[in-house]
């Protein structure tokens, strides 16, 4: 297993990473470890599309079909009576 040895950590963020600890149930070196891990664990992955994270979202709310699939149409803006 690989060695961190991180100096010059703020006071601060030290008694707020024991506390975050402590409510998590285990030590500040495992805690770390979960941090790291979650992290980095999305790293490399392609990122998502912004329709496909609001599909994603709403996904199982309750529609009975699909939403119509817009690309290819041409979207005409809106008109105001002056």
């Amino acid at each position: 297993m690989a060695q961190l040895i991180v100096r010059n950590l703020d006071e601060a963020v030290k008694r707020k990473l024991k506390r975050r600890a402590e409510q998590h149930g285990h030590s500040m070196e495992e805690e770390v470890r979960d941090i790291l891990r979650d992290t980095l664990k999305d790293e490399g992955k392609p990122e998502k599309g912004l329709g496909t994270q609001i599909a994603e979202r709403f996904r199982g709310i309750g529609l009975k079909e699909p939403i119509q699939e817009l690309r290819g149409f041409t979207i005409e803006p809106v008109k105001f009576d002056e």
